[in-house]
C-alpha cells in the first residue's frame, strides 16, 4: 500500500491510501474539529466517514501535470503514465494552488 498526506495551506488535513483495490481518502478527526476547516474539494465534502472508490478519485487525479511537464515527469523519474498514485506521489509535493500532497512511508500489511 502507498499513501499521503494531504495537506491545504501547509495544514494537516487527511489521508489518502492506495490499497489492493481501492483508494480511501479520510479527513483527519482534528481537522474536522476545527470550526475554519474546509473542504479540499466539492467531491469530497468534510465528513468523519472515509472516501472509497475504485478508481483514484478525479479531484487528486486532476493534480497531476499534464503534457509536456507529464513527459518529463515520466522521463526522469521513469514512471508509468497509467500508475495515477505514483505519478501523484512524485508530481505533487509542491502543486499549483492550495493542496500539497505529502508521500508517506510505505505501509505494509
Amino acid at each position: 500500500m502507498r499513501s499521503a498526506e494531504i495537506q491545504m495551506y501547509g495544514r494537516r488535513t487527511g489521508i489518502l491510501i492506495e490499497g489492493d483495490h481501492d483508494y480511501t481518502f479520510t479527513y483527519h478527526a482534528s481537522y474536522l474539529a476545527d470550526p475554519s476547516a474546509r473542504a479540499i474539494s466539492l467531491s469530497l465534502p468534510l465528513q468523519a466517514e472515509s472516501f472509497k472508490d475504485k478508481r483514484l478519485f478525479p479531484f487528486f487525479d486532476g493534480l497531476i501535470p499534464e503534457g509536456w511537464l507529464l513527459d518529463i515527469a515520466e522521463q526522469t523519474w521513469k514512471l508509468d503514465p497509467r500508475d495515477r498514485m505514483g505519478l501523484l506521489l512524485a508530481c505533487c509535493h509542491d502543486c499549483i494552488g492550495a493542496v500539497s500532497v505529502i508521500p508517506m512511508e510505505t505501509v505494509n500489511d
